[in-house]
């Protein structure tokens, strides 16, 4: 057993008073079961979405795609953020990259609509509101919580 391991069995057995050691078993099983989250493939994808977004002028055009509900070309795009056409069709392709915005080839032209993904992102962002910041923590967890003790 890990170092990290028995003290998270310590911490569970003072936690959880009056819970009988399979309750501190079934909770570790739980906790193991949660850590399955982490896999290096979903973290690498959703690391990759949120670096997309970590730029002023891709986000901006996520914004943009979201709002217009439609496809949109790059020469429209131009016309609504400050940047060049050339920075425009990197921006667009890393974030097509990144699975936020879909491209499509219309004869010459290539246009661009808002993925799914990027939708329930700026969807979720704009859930938080200016007041997100002053709202107060989250409360802590009740001590006996996911053992099943009453």
């Amino acid at each position: 057993m890990s170092t990290a391991t028995r003290r998270l069995q310590r911490y569970l057995e003072d936690e959880l008073v009056d819970c009988r050691s399979e309750d501190v078993d079934r909770r570790l099983d739980e906790l193991d079961a949660l850590e399955s989250v982490l896999s290096d493939e979903q973290i690498g994808a959703d690391l990759d979405v949120l670096s997309a977004l970590s730029n002023e002028t891709r986000y901006k055009l996520v914004r943009l795609l979201v709002a217009a509900e439609e496809e949109l070309c790059v020469c429209e795009l131009n016309a609504m953020v400050d940047a060049s056409e050339s920075a425009i069709s990197h921006a667009l392709g890393t974030l097509t990259d990144a699975g936020v915005v879909i491209r499509r080839k219309d004869g010459r032209w290539r246009k661009y609509r808002a993925s799914n993904v990027a939708v329930s992102l700026v969807t979720l962002l704009d859930g938080l509101g200016p007041s997100a910041a002053e709202r107060p923590p989250a409360s802590s967890r009740d001590a006996n919580a996911g053992c099943g003790c009453e």
